[in-house]
Formats: C-alpha cells, sequence, structure tokens
C-alpha cells in the first residue's frame, strides 16, 4: 500500500491565527499591564510578576502576565538554566504540578526560576484559578518570563477541566524561554488536548524564546529543554507557524545567529515590540524564496515547508554561519511531521468501535444458535466444525482491539484515560462477559488449571472499571433485576466451574490426603454459595441450567460426593427442580 502523501498547513494555520486578532488583542493587553506597572529598569533589581485581568476584551477574558523590571537575558542568564526534575527537588518543594506527570513519563522538569515565580504569587493565583477557571472563552498570556508564569498558570487550570469540556482555556506566550525537559514535553503531547492549548509566538530578533536553544550548548537540544504547544516563529520579512514543537525547536536553533543572543551585557534591555510586527502580518506579507521551488525537486510536503521556512531568512543564516544547507533543514522537519503524523495515527478507539460491533455480531449469533446444543460455553469447548474457527477468528480480532483500549487507556493521565475509555466501558463490558467465557473454554480444553492466577490484565481492569462506576451509582438499576440475565455477570463463572468440577474428581478419585479433602470440600461449599448469590441477583445466565451443561454435570457428581440427605440452599434450589422456573 502506497504511502499517503503528506502536505504542510502551517501557512494556513498562521494566516488564520493572524487574521483573527487573537493575537493582537493579547499583545494590548500585555502592553497595557506594562503601562500600568511602574517603571523600573534597573537591571539590578528583584524581578517580580504582575497580573491583571482584562474581563471586557473582544476576545474574551484575558489574564496577563508581565515581569517589572522586564525580563533580560542577563536575568535568566544569572538565575541559571537549572531544572528542577519531579523525582526530587520538585517532589519535595514544589509539588504543585506533580499531576503533569503520567504512567508512562513519571518524570518531568521544569525551569527553575519559573517555577520559584510562580510560587512566591501562588496565593494571588490560586484566587484567579478560582474566579476563573470555568469562564470562556478565557485567554492566559504572557511576555517573556511572564509568558512562563503563564503557561504554568493554564497547565494548573487544565488539571481541572473536565475531560468532557469541548471549551478549554488558551495560552498565547510572546517571546517566551522554554520552560521544560523532554519529560515535560511528552507528558505533555500524552494529552492532545492539552498540547492544543498552547500558543508561542517568537521572533528572530528576540534573544529570550532562543536562549536555552543555544547550539554552543548541544546539550540543550538533546537532553535539556524542549517545546510544546504551536509556535508562530516571526521575521521582518514573514513568518513560519509549526504545530510539530521539534520543527519548532530546529527552526530556533537554525536561526539563533541572526545577530541575537550573542551581544553585549544590556543586549535584550529593550523589550522586543510584538505589536508592530503582528500589524504588518495583518496588513500582507510577501513570502519570499517562492521562485527557488522550481530550483528543487521537492514533495509537497517539501514544498509546505519550505514556503513556510522561506520568510524567516533560514537559508540567509544558514549560509552566514556556513552550517547544513536548508535542504537538511527540509529533511529533517519532514521527518519530524511525518513521525508526528504517524504518532496522531496510532490506536483510535471510536473510529474502529463499530467494526468491533461487527465481529461481536458473529459471537452473540454462535452464542445464540448454540443453546438448543447445550450453550455456547460447552459448544465452543468440545466441538471441532468451521463455525468454531470462524468465531475464534473473531474472538481474537475482539481481543487484540480490547487489550489495545485497555492499554491506551491505563497508559494515558488518570482523568483522560476514564474519559477515554468511559463511552466505549459499556461495550467493553459485553465483550468480557462474552469472550471471556470462550477464553476459560479453551484453556481448559488444554487440561490447564487455575485460570484465575494466568487471567488476563485486560479483563482484570475491565471489570475493575465497570465496578468503579457501579458503585458511583452510574450502572441503573443493575443490583435490582427481578429476571435472569442473558450474559452471566461474573465472565469467570465458567472457571469456577471447571474448578470445582476439578476438585469433585479428585475427590472421586480418593488420591488426596485428609487435609486436602477437607480443603477440597470447604472449596466447593463456596463455591456452593456463590452460585446461590448469582441466582439471587438473576446475575447468572439459564444457559448453566440446560441439561448438558458443564454446571450441571458438575452437580451430578457433587449431589453423589455429598449424598441424598445433603441439605444446603443449592441442594434445596436444584433437588427441587426450582432452576426449571429461574428465568
Amino acid at each position: 500500500m502506497s504511502k499517503p502523501t503528506m502536505f504542510s498547513s502551517g501557512v494556513e494555520l498562521g494566516n488564520l491565527l493572524l487574521s483573527s486578532d487573537l493575537l493582537l488583542h493579547s499583545w494590548d493587553a500585555i502592553v497595557q499591564l506594562y503601562r500600568e506597572t511602574p517603571p523600573n529598569h534597573d537591571p539590578t533589581s528583584p524581578l517580580s510578576i504582575k497580573c491583571r485581568v482584562h474581563p471586557q476584551s473582544p476576545i474574551g477574558t484575558i489574564i496577563s502576565f508581565v515581569s517589572s523590571p522586564p525580563c533580560t537575558p542577563q536575568y535568566l542568564q544569572a538565575q541559571g538554566r537549572d531544572l528542577l526534575a519531579s523525582s526530587d527537588a520538585l517532589a519535595k518543594n514544589f509539588p504543585l504540578f506533580q499531576f503533569v506527570g503520567t504512567k508512562v513519563n513519571p518524570t518531568f522538569s521544569l525551569h527553575r526560576a519559573a517555577v520559584s515565580l510562580f510560587y512566591s504569587l501562588q496565593d494571588q493565583l490560586s484566587l484567579l484559578k478560582t474566579q476563573y477557571e470555568k469562564t470562556r472563552p478565557l485567554i492566559v498570556t504572557g511576555h517573556s518570563i511572564g509568558g512562563s508564569i503563564a503557561t504554568l498558570f493554564t497547565l494548573w487550570l487544565l488539571e481541572a477541566v473536565p475531560p468532557t469540556d469541548k471549551e478549554r482555556p488558551l495560552c498565547i506566550t510572546f517571546g517566551c524561554p522554554l520552560i521544560g525537559d523532554t519529560g515535560l514535553q511528552q507528558a505533555i503531547s500524552e494529552r492532545p488536548t492539552w498540547n492544543s492549548c498552547f500558543l508561542h509566538v517568537a521572533s528572530n530578533k528576540d534573544p529570550i524564546p532562543r536562549l536555552f536553544t543555544s547550539p554552543q550548548n548541544e546539550r540543550s537540544t538533546e537532553s535539556g529543554y524542549k517545546p510544546f504547544g504551536t509556535f508562530l516563529l516571526c521575521a521582518e520579512s514573514g513568518f513560519a507557524c509549526f504545530e510539530e514543537p521539534e520543527s519548532a525547536l530546529d527552526l530556533m536553533v537554525a536561526t539563533n545567529s541572526d545577530g541575537v543572543g550573542n551581544g553585549g551585557p544590556h543586549e535584550g534591555a529593550q523589550m522586543f515590540c510584538y505589536g508592530e510586527i503582528l500589524e504588518k502580518y495583518k496588513h500582507g506579507v510577501i513570502c519570499r524564496g517562492v521562485s527557488q521551488l522550481e530550483e528543487n525537486d521537492f514533495t509537497p510536503l517539501q514544498m509546505g515547508i519550505f514556503i513556510q521556512i522561506a520568510p524567516i531568512n533560514v537559508e540567509t543564516t544558514q549560509r552566514r554561519l556556513e552550517n547544513v544547507d536548508i535542504n537538511s533543514l527540509i529533511t529533517k522537519i519532514e521527518r519530524t511531521k511525518d513521525l508526528a503524523a504517524r504518532k496522531r495515527k496510532v490506536f483510535n478507539p471510536e473510529k474502529k468501535l463499530n467494526e468491533m460491533k461487527i465481529n461481536m455480531t458473529y459471537v452473540e449469533w454462535f452464542k445464540k444458535v448454540s443453546v438448543p446444543l447445550g450453550g455456547y460455553y460447552d459448544i465452543f469447548r468440545n466441538e471441532r466444525s468451521t463455525r468454531r474457527e470462524e468465531i475464534v477468528k473473531r474472538k481474537t480480532i475482539l481481543t487484540h482491539y480490547w487489550v489495545k483500549m485497555v492499554n491506551e487507556a491505563e497508559k494515558r493521565p488518570q482523568k483522560e484515560g476514564k474519559f477515554f475509555l468511559i463511552r466505549c466501558l459499556y461495550g467493553g463490558n459485553n465483550y468480557r462477559r462474552i469472550v471471556e467465557p470462550l477464553d476459560i473454554a479453551e484453556f481448559y480444553k488444554k487440561g490447564k488449571k487455575d485460570y484465575l492466577t494466568q487471567r488476563s490484565d485486560h479483563y482484570k481492569l475491565l471489570e475493575k472499571w465497570m465496578e468503579d462506576e457501579k458503585s458511583k451509582g452510574n450502572q441503573g438499576n443493575a443490583e435490582k433485576r427481578n429476571r435472569a440475565c442473558s450474559l452471566t455477570e461474573d465472565s469467570c463463572f465458567w472457571a469456577y466451574v471447571e474448578e470445582a468440577m476439578i476438585s469433585c474428581e479428585l475427590l472421586k478419585n480418593g488420591e488426596t490426603n485428609l487435609e486436602t479433602k477437607e480443603s477440597l470440600r470447604a472449596g466447593l461449599v463456596k463455591f456452593e454459595d456463590y452460585v446461590m448469590d448469582l441466582v439471587r441477583k438473576y446475575a447468572v445466565s439459564t444457559e448453566i441450567f440446560l441439561e448438558q451443561s458443564s454446571f450441571m454435570q458438575w452437580w451430578k457428581d457433587y449431589k453423589k460426593i455429598k449424598g441424598a440427605s445433603y441439605r444446603s440452599s443449592l441442594a434445596d434450589f436444584m433437588n427441587n427442580c426450582k432452576y426449571k422456573q429461574y428465568a
């Protein structure tokens, strides 16, 4: 099968953002906050964070963050590029962000200076969170290290947003330094709805966004700071917009020496004005370098990447640096986009759910036609036929799907994992109750014992999650059933039957010692109680009482062992044929 053609939509996305006034209104809120903040241009003064709520903005409520005095590269360099790992200092001193870690990516790191500033105004931010966490639309914006605070505050807001909510706060930063490492990037990418809530605007004339991406420090691009979210990279001649943060990182590194980041001690003291360049974009920008497309044999994706990066002078920069040529950069970005596309195409349960319903229909049909023959459990366990082979195939497909489904839900963050599964949970419960008995039949058909000790984890988790839903009262009146269910509630019922049959066989053979016999008898009494509990709740299917069923075979053997005078709730139920009225 040929690989589908890929295209780059960055130009369209960038134009959409710039035509919406979203960025201009966000920047205006930042400028307004700077004007209201008493001027302080002393670079030796301690840095503090100022914030303001703009409730009457045309685009919704805006919360803006800036620093006083304005943050400079020298301040960030003086504070150090240290990262706080969640496994040590972050967990002990700044536990607020532990929710960001996931089962797959439990360890992540945050910029020490940004986290310290955030905690310095935690009381104020807690109040803001309480007041505005449900406000929509809500824009959280910030400039320079104020953007770092905006990012952390947005993460904190997102932690409380139910996965079912379609509207979420949007974070827009201008000239913001990177704030985390690969662990943070991957933890955010596990939550696609979170990743899309961050938009970072960075100019090639602003040294701060590139401060932690310097090619002079190779660690920064390999094991140090990593971006997340969508990036709009700006230059006088145009912009490039990338939803793949690694592509943005490649471009920031490629343009890092456009005369910035290597200046004197006062470089960066003057704040870069994003308003001017955004206004210029709004009135139209001519993309440079498009005529050069004829000189290259580009794929549609490569052509789209070239059109995106040409306006930000990447080629000029790389020539001056005598670095890799633009074709190499395009190829690198192409690989990043291809990888991102493949990640987005990973298992989509809802998309395949209808296909799984078709496979379930085959198994349900088999169950229905097996009733006159002795019940689908025993027919599947004992017969050899083309019909059985078809059911084995369908069962395998279903199991493969639900194993992937459960694994995907399990590795996601707790809230998103539950939402990821909840709409399919009842389908999973139905699958477990009808397919696991077939797995049990195959297991004991091979002469094995103790199925429960070897039970698949995906069955255990499906059962656990369903029990959790029941405990919340989301199962309706299942516990008040007044007639037999069509599927036995406990999908392991037949495993208990098989083990009871094995116990009876051991007792009949008489080859066990007294202690073992007592243990087997106690286990069988416990099994009796288990069956009667299901019967009283109408939680067992009538199929178990078919004359040819394994359960009825067990009862005949057990009755012989216990003798005609034996009395118990189950003995009364069976000996008086009450099971014939069970329905």
